[in-house]
């Protein structure tokens, strides 16, 4: 099922009998036993201001697309969006709707903050055949319930997106990456943690296992990021041996879409945790390989197919998702962190008020 308008999603929806899976561009791997609504058809930029920083767009556009249009005008998506397809191995294109739904966020979240943060309003459809227009075009225009950002990151579950209004932001003029060698997770982390608490607004701070370098990027003006790299190399150089990495924007590309992982054998998974607790918490995954990002908040990992990943960590303090298995190791084990019970109470709630048919990627989140 393809509706080419907005008011053929909300008949289609309407009208429907039986559980549905949301697709956009199909790059990340949600599979199910049910239907597709396909919103590909919703396509276009029906509004771009550069002056503003706003974008509005339909769900199912290309990310390439608006990503084109604003290297135009010299600026970008500051939440730098992962792209799935190397690491899962799909087809197609991504799309606006689905980083948005998905809340998909990259290296600069640490400091421009996650693809929520940039949503200044979204039209969708719920689960009654609504029309639901919620926040507008610029940041304080919100009244009533925020569903804007309960919209960010609710894997479709609460409704079908059909436009987002997104805030954008100039492109920096340089972009410098300051390379630390460092012997040990334990040592990045402290390296990372040293240079977020730094005054020197660190956009990127990452940790390859494999190169043994914790990874640091400064952007903005050229005079300001050879001043803040100068005055970090001399704050860090009493971790170990620091050099300034060419290709900065292809090794942030590298991170952010977990490249060191694609071709590779096993599950991947991805932890949510503090960032001070991530050398101690992936060492108790026992993983076959390791990528930090977020100066150590968001971890990669890749184990052996069917490995009950959360079962090996024990007890801790985040979230472990399953981003790449088979169908089966999903279907065991589920693709997000169970909840909680007073959380399960509360999203449930939430699903019957938005979805009262229980539709739209029905066991998804739980």
């Amino acid at each position: 099922m393809r509706p080419e308008t907005e008011a053929d999603l909300a008949k289609l929806v309407a009208g429907l009998e039986n559980p549905v899976r949301i697709v956009g561009g199909g790059t990340r791997g949600i599979a199910g036993p049910y239907a597709e609504i396909e919103t590909g058809a919703l396509r276009g930029i029906t509004l771009y201001e550069p002056g503003a920083l706003t974008l509005v767009a339909r769900a199912g556009t290309p990310l390439a697309e608006i990503t084109a249009v604003l290297e135009a005008e010299g600026q970008h998506l500051a939440f730098e969006p992962m792209d799935h397809r190397g690491l899962l191995g799909t087809q197609g294109e991504p799309t606006i709707g689905g980083v948005v739904a998905a809340n998909i966020s990259g290296p600069r979240r640490i400091q421009a903050g996650a693809c929520r943060d940039f949503l200044l309003g979204v039209r969708y459809v719920d689960g009654r055949g609504q029309v639901i227009k919620n926040g507008g075009r610029v940041m304080k225009n919100v009244t009533g319930y925020d569903l804007v950002k309960l919209m960010g990151g609710s894997w479709g579950t609460l409704g079908v997106l059909t436009e987002v209004s997104l805030k954008v932001l100039p492109k920096p003029e340089r972009v410098a990456t300051l390379s630390v060698r460092v012997r040990d997770a334990g040592t990045a982390v402290r390296v990372l943690s040293t240079a977020l608490r730094s005054p020197f607004e660190v956009t990127g701070a990452a940790y390859d296992p494999d190169a043994g370098k914790a990874l640091l990027r400064v952007e903005g003006f050229a005079g300001s990021v050879a001043y803040r790299t100068g005055r970090l190399t001399a704050e860090l150089s009493r971790f170990g041996e620091i050099t300034e990495e060419a290709g900065a924007d292809t090794l942030w590309a590298v991170i952010r879409d977990a490249h060191p992982f694609h071709g590779q054998d096993g599950d991947v998974w991805r932890l949510s945790v503090k960032p001070g607790d991530a050398a101690e918490v992936s060492a108790r995954a026992e993983a076959d390989q390791l990528l930090f990002d977020w100066g150590g908040g968001l971890v990669w990992l890749r184990v052996p197919k069917g490995t009950d990943l959360r079962a090996r960590l024990g007890v801790f303090s985040g979230h472990a998702t399953v981003v790449r298995a088979d169908a089966e190791t999903v279907a065991r084990l589920g693709r997000f962190q169970p909840e909680t019970a007073a959380v399960s109470t509360l999203t449930n709630g939430l699903r019957a008020k938005f979805d009262p048919r229980g539709l739209f990627n029905p066991g998804l989140m739980g």
